[in-house]
């Protein structure tokens, strides 16, 4: 009798999930050698041990920046997270080599899209550690994030559940 009048007071619970955007071994950001990844200073999420040469958009988003050296990408999606992709640890200091970025910052993308590819097996040869934090830099504003519980993802496989407050 009473749902009626109790069902407009209900809080509806949304949840968002974010694809993976590179495929690859699953790690926590603890496994990261950067202590400013490694601590969630950046933002909380998972790092993804590439086994891939390309970075893909892994939502419907809008580009907020990209370096030109092609190393980060920072997006906004349509579901209001706040995502950061590093390429590898210090790969800044390749000044672009290895790296062909897709995308231009204010781009509208769509899942999928492709935003940077890179040459992985000469970047490691170059001694860089090329394993790949996804962050979501806004997760406080979220009532939880759980990471695929699977041990490797192929690009655009389930990544980061989130549930909205």
């Amino acid at each position: 009798m009473f749902d009626g009048l109790i069902r407009p007071f209900r809080r509806r619970v949304r949840d968002a999930v974010l694809a993976a955007p590179i495929s690859g071994q699953v790690l926590p950001l603890s496994a990261v050698h950067d202590r400013v990844f490694s601590t969630g200073m950046l933002g909380d999420g998972v790092a993804i041990q590439p086994d891939g040469d390309s970075v893909v958009a892994p939502a419907d988003a809008k580009i907020e920046a990209i370096f030109p050296t092609g190393h980060a990408v920072a997006l906004h999606t349509a579901d209001g997270l706040d995502i950061l992709i590093h390429l590898g640890l210090d790969t800044v200091g390749l000044r672009g080599r290895h790296f062909t970025v897709h995308a231009q910052p204010g781009e509208t993308v769509v899942r999928g899209d492709l935003l940077i590819e890179f040459d992985r097996v000469a970047i490691e040869e170059e001694g860089y550690d090329m394993i790949v934090p996804v962050l979501v830099r806004n997760a406080l504003e979220f009532s939880s994030l759980r990471p695929t519980d699977q041990e490797h993802v192929n690009a655009l496989d389930d990544l980061i559940f989130v549930r909205f407050r």
